[in-house]
């Protein structure tokens, strides 16, 4: 099996790191390739590597066939399922579920935190007043994070495993770093957790070379 995940600029591109790090975190090799996003030719550079026009996109090679995946949650789920051992989903079933949940919510929801806060991973851009809409959506993503915690145990979301619900909170990890979003007790715990995993340092690593050579 040959796994390619395509990405988007990694400064900007949350759905890309949502993306990614099942990959990267499922142990299996994998290529990468990289779309630069917000230029004159980035629809016909995307469209060329993905159907949907969208980026993270999954290309799964196998028995002679090509298989393509262009949804996040999608490849959470398929990377969950071949590789098992990494732990992305939490082994319980009603965890497993609640997870799913907490990925979901994210996935769909939150949208004034999207608008105000954009993802900008290898900037510091503090001084933003959170507007009542983003400042609901803190509230309520601080809720999650701590709720999750108090039942695991910890370190991460759902136990011991940095798994699929962190994926999709990374971003958002991320922006509250970016722009200097308070947070105190547990839930600054896990973010400095997360934005410390080296994974999160190697994606910040290539997003700051992003902005060192002016491509963002």
């Amino acid at each position: 099996m040959k796994l390619t995940i395509a990405v988007g600029t990694k400064n900007w591109s949350s759905w890309s790191l949502r993306g990614w790090l099942p990959v990267r975190a499922s142990g299996l090799a994998f290529e990468e390739h990289y779309v630069r996003l917000r230029h004159d030719d980035t629809e016909d550079e995307v469209k060329k590597v993905s159907p949907s026009g969208l980026v993270p996109l999954l290309t799964v090679e196998e028995g002679g066939r090509r298989h393509q995946i262009w949804d996040s949650l999608a490849i959470a789920e398929f990377m969950a399922e071949i590789a098992p051992a990494a732990g992305l989903w939490p082994e319980g079933r009603m965890a497993r579920a609640k997870a799913r949940a907490v990925a979901a919510e994210m996935h769909s929801g939150f949208a004034p935190l999207r608008q105000q806060f954009a993802m900008e991973f290898a900037r510091h851009m503090p001084g933003q007043t959170p507007s009542e809409g983003t400042a609901r959506a803190i509230t309520r993503i601080v809720a999650v994070w701590e709720e999750c915690l108090a039942a695991s145990g910890g370190p991460y979301l759902f136990g011991e495993s940095f798994g699929n619900a962190d994926f999709f909170y990374a971003p958002v990890v991320s922006r509250f770093h970016s722009y200097d979003v308070a947070l105190s007790g547990a839930a600054k715990a896990y973010a400095d957790r997360v934005w410390h995993h080296p994974f999160m340092r190697e994606w910040l690593k290539a997003a700051a070379q992003e902005v060192a050579d002016g491509v963002v």
